[in-house]
């Protein structure tokens, strides 16, 4: 097994770096590559109103969420003191004792590799990979460095070959400081910017451009959900031109729909608790029904949604008898986008293409029978608007 180890303050974390990591697992083959987020790193101080630990942990996993093998640690930061890449290594060492593990570096810490904390026992546990460009500086740094440090320390070092740098962190902080640099930054990273108001933003959550809500909005999710979003956005926005609903407030609803689906069963109950809202016990038992009444308090406290859009959100899972167009499109659009790969799909969005009643009623109908097939009771929201669905006809 070959492990990398991706270590650094990632204030931001940006596509060079993310590129790095991408580069990196290409070239040294590896099977896994742990993205390490420091502490108090050794040779530099962060600056002052840099984000707290929590948020630059956060920014990482967005940044590398969709990097092959790719697996973001809080190692650094749940230790103590100073974050000696030394003691990092011997962790994963000591934890994947007979794995190949490769420490990357930028060519600037290998001009100094040598000065590090126990650079002997650093070099002997892990080889070194080392991000390179082309460039006279650079090629100066490797001439330089990798005799001595293959001499001295017996040093595995392998070049990385890398792109021109086109910012560094440090320039980035300063272009976000000045309403800049969403283009070096990947989009839910640049929108957890945003919503957490770093390095100086400003940006009022209650009237945000189309493209920096869809970056708000991803920045709530877990990577592998952005798609389902997206293709939902996709759906929804198809639909409302068919059926000559506002564009605008079925992409907000669509963008925000899964805004809380990554909360754990109790952040779910602590937002009921925040918003004034009770779960029922159907709510309770089903982990996947209270995202859409926290999701819709959510929107409508950080973003201000109208409450067509409200209602959208909160009722795309249970739907409801007498549904709204705006409601029937989201709830619909999330059963059938175009990301959904389950049996019986094709047939979901050609009855939608027949009517969006058709297409609602069975997406209902496939929730009951699911819901039946796993034993677990079905909301009575669910069967009321199944029922006002085959009351029209």
């Amino acid at each position: 097994m070959r492990i990398g180890i991706y270590g650094g303050t990632f204030n931001p974390p940006h596509i060079g770096h993310v590129h790095a990591a991408e580069e990196a697992g290409r070239v040294l083959g590896l099977d896994q590559l742990l993205i390490v987020p420091d502490n108090v790193p050794p040779h530099k101080t962060l600056p002052e109103g840099s984000p707290d630990n929590a948020q630059r942990l956060e920014m990482a996993r967005l940044a590398f969420g969709a990097v092959p093998c790719a697996e973001v640690s809080d190692l650094e930061l749940r230790r103590e003191g100073k974050s000696y890449s030394v003691d990092t290594v011997r962790a994963v060492h000591a934890q994947y004792p007979d794995a190949e593990l490769w420490l990357l570096m930028g060519s600037d810490m290998l001009n100094i590799l040598h000065l590090w904390h126990e650079p002997e026992t650093l070099m002997r546990l892990a080889n070194i990979g080392t991000f390179a460009r082309d460039s006279a500086g650079e090629q100066e740094i490797f001439a330089r460095m990798l005799p001595l440090l293959e001499h001295n320390f017996h040093a595995t070092i392998r070049r990385i070959p890398m792109e021109a740098k086109k910012a560094a962190s440090s320039e980035i902080r300063a272009q976000l400081a000045r309403g800049g640099g969403a283009e070096l930054l990947s989009p839910p990273v640049w929108g957890y910017i945003q919503r957490e108001h770093l390095y100086g933003t400003k940006a009022d959550l209650r009237h945000l451009p189309l493209g920096a809500l869809r970056s708000v909005a991803l920045s709530y999710l877990k990577c592998t959900r952005m798609a389902h979003v997206l293709g939902t956005e996709q759906e929804a926005v198809r639909l409302a031109r068919r059926c000559g609903i506002d564009e605008t407030e079925a992409r907000t609803a669509a963008l925000l729909h899964d805004c809380t689906k990554k909360c754990s069963r109790e952040e779910q109950l602590a937002l009921c608790e925040r918003y004034g809202l009770t779960a029922d016990k159907v709510e309770c038992s089903q982990d996947q029904l209270l995202h859409a009444k926290t999701g819709a308090a959510l929107a409508r406290d950080v973003f201000g949604v109208s409450d067509a859009v409200y209602g959208a959100i909160r009722w795309h899972t249970t739907g409801k008898a007498d549904m709204t167009p705006l409601e029937k499109v989201i709830y619909v659009a999330d059963c059938i986008e175009p990301s959904r790969k389950y049996p019986g799909v094709e047939t979901l969005r050609r009855a939608t293409e027949e009517s969006l009643d058709k297409g609602l009623e069975l997406c209902l109908q496939r929730t009951v029978e699911r819901m039946e097939k796993l034993g677990s009771p079905v909301h009575e929201r669910t069967l009321e608007a199944l029922h006002f669905l085959k009351g029209q006809r």
